[in-house]
């Protein structure tokens, strides 16, 4: 049941796919908040801390996300042949997109030298820092990145629901129930 089979995804890859999907959402909500904080809001230093934490925890879940991937079959993907590939192209784009994001993210808080504490928990240290303008065109980098990838987020949820009640494929059963991965081919 942990694991993902050709017929089903895996509780593991089910509850990374949902914590990364809330997370996704609920940090570029955050981030599009905390930027209109004045300098006296209460929140001001707490919303990018929280924003920095969560981010690289992401980050984290995310590599362990790609690994458990590299080691486990896909299902099959119902649909054409093109379809197919699409999606595939797709999933391709989505984990670039929230790599550069998240690298992005990293690289404006490391600007200034200084390593990222998450939590309290650890520190993350800053591997790279001092370029020239880093912080500046990170920034921009991050902003516009994270809309594109909050676009294909929305693109992706509607094609999940366009395979499962338009197609009516068991696309949205199969990210929310392991037990079907333990099925029988039929």
């Amino acid at each position: 049941m942990w694991r993902n089979t050709l017929h089903g995804w895996g509780l593991l890859s089910i509850v990374i796919h949902g914590l990364s999907a809330l997370a996704v959402i609920g940090l570029f909500a955050l981030g599009w908040w905390m930027t209109g904080l004045g300098y006296y809001d209460g929140w001001y230093h707490l919303a990018p801390w929280w924003h920095r934490s969560l981010g690289l925890l992401l980050l984290g879940v995310t590599l362990l996300r790609v690994l458990w991937r590299l080691v486990q079959p896909t299902p099959r993907a119902p649909g054409s042949r093109l379809e197919a590939r699409l999606a595939h192209a797709g999933h391709l784009l989505l984990y670039a997109l929230l790599f550069v994001v998240l690298v992005s993210g990293y690289l404006i808080s490391t600007a200034e030298g200084q390593g990222i504490p998450v939590f309290e928990w650890f520190t993350v240290p800053a591997l790279v820092s001092g370029l020239p303008n880093q912080a500046s065109i990170a920034g921009d980098v991050h902003w516009y990145v994270a809309w594109a990838l909050m676009i294909l987020v929305l693109g992706h949820t509607l094609a999940a629901f366009k395979h499962h009640w338009l197609d009516g494929h068991d696309t949205l059963r199969r990210m929310f129930d392991p037990r079907l991965s333990q099925r029988s081919p039929e």
